[in-house]
């Protein structure tokens, strides 16, 4: 697909499109989160990749919920604007305790406080995902909620753990997707990939509802 100015091109190739002459809107991930890229990644249509700059501090007495809301679609909006005429997505996700909002731990510290916290405890990891396209005028962002119940972990397993996956850019230091999965008991949710990041369930209805076609095009092989 054609490079869209300060963006990384992940996909070279668009779909071959089956059944409309009119061309797609350009696709761009306002993330630079690999997780979120390999996500997309498995539609198997091309897009492309832009930092969103936005301020992620949260506000005063602000849930995670409203929190994780706010700044995917001001994710979403901050790259529209530097593309206006592109399908951009902005997603993000906060770690839910007790109403407090956990986000990446940042430091191997901070990341074993975080589970110390977390230990035998239901976790609410609250992942928005917001479509946006300045040109069309469209814009929609939905919320995904995942309830995690952490096992009873002890303070060496923690250890263990944060040596080998390191998940200090991972919100909760949970990385369910590699060992962080060996800290849970149960996992709770509509939409299975949300935990990781970007919740593709939601992102599909919103991209296709602002006017990229996923089944109806030759997705690439």
């Amino acid at each position: 697909m054609s490079s869209l100015p300060h963006a990384v091109d992940l996909a070279t190739s668009k779909p071959e499109l089956s059944t409309s002459t009119h061309p797609q809107r350009e696709l761009v991930l306002g993330s630079t989160s690999r997780y979120r890229q390999e996500l997309l990644q498995r539609l198997r249509i091309g897009f492309n990749v832009a930092a969103p700059d936005v301020d992620e501090t949260p506000h005063a007495g602000e849930t995670p919920a409203t929190l994780a809301t706010r700044l995917a679609l001001a994710k979403a909006r901050a790259v529209a604007r530097a593309f206006p005429e592109a399908v951009v997505i902005g997603s993000d996700q906060v770690a839910d305790l007790d109403g407090k909002p956990l986000g990446k731990p940042g430091t191997h510290e901070r990341a074993v406080t975080q589970l110390r916290q977390m230990r035998g405890r239901t976790v609410v990891f609250q992942t928005a995902v917001a479509v946006v396209c300045q040109a069309s005028g469209f814009e929609q962002v939905e919320l995904a909620a995942v309830k995690v119940r952490f096992r009873q972990l002890s303070d060496d397993a923690i250890e263990n753990y944060l040596r080998v996956e390191q998940p200090y850019d991972c919100a909760g230091s949970a990385k369910s997707e590699g060992l962080g999965i060996a800290l849970l008991d149960a996992i709770e949710s509509d939409d299975p990939t949300a935990l990781v990041g970007l919740p593709l369930i939601r992102t599909c209805r919103l991209i296709e509802a602002a006017g990229i076609r996923l089944l109806d095009a030759k997705v690439k092989q």
